[in-house]
C-alpha cells in the first residue's frame, strides 16, 4: 500500500486527493480516501480575452496550493502528481505557472495531452461501474473544455476507443456569451449556438452510437444532481452514481438560466465558486443530453464523484 496525492489544476478549481493505493496480483487497484479538498481559483479567468493567466489567478492558486503542500506533509504522502489542463497550455505567460507551482509544491505540474486526460478521467469514472454497463460515453464538464470519451472497462483496465477534447465550458462559455444577470434569451440562444458548434467536432470525432450508459464527472454534472434532488447542502454519498434523466437536465438548466446571481447563491448545494459559471455549464450538459439521446438512445446521465482525480492518483500508485 502506497500513501499518494492527486492534484487536478483546471481552469475554474484545483483539487486535491490523497489517498491509500492498494494494489493486488491481479492488477486490480483499491483506492481508499483519506482526504479530499476543492478550491475555486479561477486560474483562467480572462485567458481568452487576453492570452494570459491574471497575476490575481496565479495568486489565488499559489495560495491553494501551499495550503495542499502542508497537508501532503501532515498525511503523510510518498508521492504526488499535479496535472494542469486548459487554462495553462496556451497562456503566454505559463511559465509563470509552472515556476511558482515548483517552488510552492515541489514537483513539477503536467500539462498533459488531451488522449492522456481522456484515459485518467475515464478510468477514474467507470471504477465504481459494472463493465456490463458499457461500453461507456464519460463527459467531463470542466472550466475551459468538454472531453468526451467512449470506451469499455473490464473491471482492471480501460480500453478507451476514442476521445476529443472540446474548447467549451463553464467558464469559457459563460465570458464568451452570458453577461447579462440573468442572460438574456438572445444570449442563452447564442451560448446554445456556441456549444452545439463546438460539442459538433466532438462527436465527429467519437462515434457515441455504440454507448450503453452515460457518465457525467466533475463539479457541474455534480453540482446538477444535488440540485436534482434537491439536497439542502452538497452530499457526495448521495451524488455518486445518482442519475439525472434527460428532461430533468432540461429543466434544472432552464431555472439556473432563468435566476439571478442572488438566487443560484440560495441554493444549499451549490458551491459560491460556481454560482456565476452554473448555467454556462448546465448548457453544455443540456446539449450533450441532447446529443447523446439522439446519437445513443442513452436519455438520462449517471453522475460520479470520481473522475480524473482518481485516475491520477490510480497513475502513481
Amino acid at each position: 500500500m502506497s500513501r499518494v496525492a492527486a492534484i487536478d489544476c483546471g481552469t475554474n478549481s484545483i483539487r486535491l486527493l490523497v489517498a491509500d493505493v492498494t494494489v493486488h496480483d491481479d492488477g486490480r487497484r483499491d483506492l481508499r480516501d483519506v482526504y479530499r479538498g476543492m478550491r475555486i481559483v479561477r486560474l483562467g479567468q480572462g485567458v481568452d480575452a487576453t492570452g494570459r493567466l491574471a497575476d490575481e489567478a496565479l495568486e489565488r492558486t499559489r495560495a491553494a496550493l501551499a495550503d495542499y503542500a502542508a497537508i501532503a506533509v501532515r498525511k503523510g504522502v510518498e508521492r504526488i502528481r499535479m496535472v494542469a489542463t486548459s487554462a495553462t497550455r496556451d497562456a503566454a505567460n505559463r511559465d509563470d505557472f509552472f515556476t511558482m507551482v515548483r517552488e510552492t509544491l515541489g514537483v513539477d505540474a503536467e500539462v498533459i495531452s488531451g488522449d492522456e486526460e481522456a484515459r485518467l478521467s475515464f478510468t477514474g469514472a467507470v471504477g465504481d461501474l459494472d463493465p456490463l454497463d458499457g461500453p461507456f460515453v464519460v463527459t467531463d464538464v470542466g472550466g475551459g473544455s468538454t472531453e468526451v470519451v467512449v470506451g469499455t472497462w473490464d473491471g482492471v483496465r480501460a480500453d478507451i476507443a476514442a476521445a476529443h477534447s472540446a474548447d467549451v465550458g463553464c467558464v469559457r462559455l459563460t465570458e464568451r456569451c452570458l453577461h447579462t444577470d440573468p442572460p438574456t434569451d438572445e444570449e442563452v440562444r447564442e451560448a446554445e449556438k456556441v456549444a452545439r458548434q463546438v460539442l459538433d467536432e466532438a462527436f465527429a470525432a467519437v462515434d457515441c452510437s455504440g454507448a450503453k450508459t452515460w457518465v457525467g464527472v466533475a463539479g457541474t454534472a455534480t453540482t446538477l444532481s444535488a440540485i436534482a434532488q434537491d439536497l439542502p447542502e452538497y452530499d457526495p454519498a448521495a451524488i455518486h452514481l445518482s442519475r439525472i434523466s434527460q428532461s430533468r437536465v432540461e429543466r434544472i438548466t432552464e431555472d439556473l438560466l432563468g435566476m439571478s446571481h442572488d438566487e443560484r447563491s440560495a441554493i444549499g448545494s451549490m458551491h459560491p465558486g460556481r454560482v456565476d459559471v452554473i448555467g454556462g455549464g448546465a448548457l453544455v450538459i443540456k446539449v450533450l443530453a441532447e446529443e447523446l439521446a439522439e446519437r445513443a438512445g442513452i436519455t438520462g446521465v449517471t453522475v460520479s464523484e470520481h473522475d480524473i482525480l482518481d485516475g491520477i492518483a490510480l497513475s502513481i500508485s
